[in-house]
């Protein structure tokens, strides 16, 4: 199975990481939809299992866990799509959801299938990392990476902290706030690559609010190893449910012209 190790070795350039919440709008679509953002070149994945109350996330991610829930998302059926997926092309694969989840199937067991299936690391958006030992010696024990969150208002010992922590890349939150499309980046986000640039050799990829092939570019250029863009990508989705079989065109059109964007950088 690749790793991220190897695709930020192997890479020149910032990595292109788009995000899909599983099952929106419903599997099927899903699937086709997330087959063709590797068609447009995406060199990892982060994707979301749907949860009632994704307190990290804006209305766009919001109204997508509520399509995939309605349309019958679970968490086993989560991981059937990632081996799908994996079995499509063998590309990293980060899951970002809330520990209730995982909780409720049970830690241990949660990562040990979700490793199997092709999973190369699970971030929890609301489990600090005052409470990593909940997760990290599982996470490891079944072959995971693992991924925490950094945002502009962390203090450098405790961005520290989470470096240490890190074993595949340090999610970098660009802005104070949730998920959500913005026409401009965060003035904070490029100070914040510097600093951790500064402090750890860990991969810093930059999600929340990048919504342009312009952004990515902005960040490539400040430094960032990879670009996660989520809200931007999901709104195609939205936009264009009543007729689904044009979203997989419109979305690997759009991460097409990111790749080529940050291509050039």
């Amino acid at each position: 199975m690749k790793t991220y190790k190897q695709t930020f070795t192997e890479l020149k350039r910032a990595a292109l990481i788009p995000f899909f919440v599983i099952g929106d709008p419903d599997f099927d679509t899903s699937l086709q939809i997330v087959k063709a953002a590797i068609d447009a070149g995406a060199d990892i994945l982060e994707l979301g299992i749907a949860f009632s109350d994704p307190i990290a996330d804006g209305p766009t991610i919001q109204k997508a866990d509520i399509r995939a829930l309605g349309a019958g998302i679970t968490v086993e059926k989560a991981k059937d799509f990632i081996a799908k997926v994996k079995a499509y092309k063998d590309i990293p694969i980060g899951l970002l959801m809330y520990y209730n989840l995982i909780f409720q199937y049970g830690t241990e067991k949660f990562f040990a299938d979700f490793a199997k299936a092709g999973t190369n690391s699970v971030l929890i958006a609301d489990l600090s990392i005052d409470d990593v030992d909940e997760i990290y010696a599982p996470a490891r024990k079944a072959g995971l990476d693992t991924v925490f969150m950094v945002t502009p208002n962390t203090e450098t010992d405790r961005a520290k902290k989470i470096a240490e922590k890190c074993t595949g890349f340090i999610y970098t939150v660009s802005l104070l706030g949730v998920t959500g499309g913005r026409d401009t980046l965060s003035d904070m986000i490029k100070p914040l690559i510097s600093r951790l640039k500064s402090i750890t050799d860990v991969p810093v990829c930059v999600g929340f609010g990048v919504s342009t092939p312009q952004h990515a570019v902005e960040l490539a250029k400040a430094g960032a190893d990879g670009v996660i863009i989520g809200s931007r990508i999901v709104k195609i989705i939205e936009e264009n449910l009543n007729d689904k079989k044009s979203i997989a065109v419109k979305v690997k059109t759009f991460l097409a012209q990111v790749k080529e964007a940050i291509e050039k950088v």
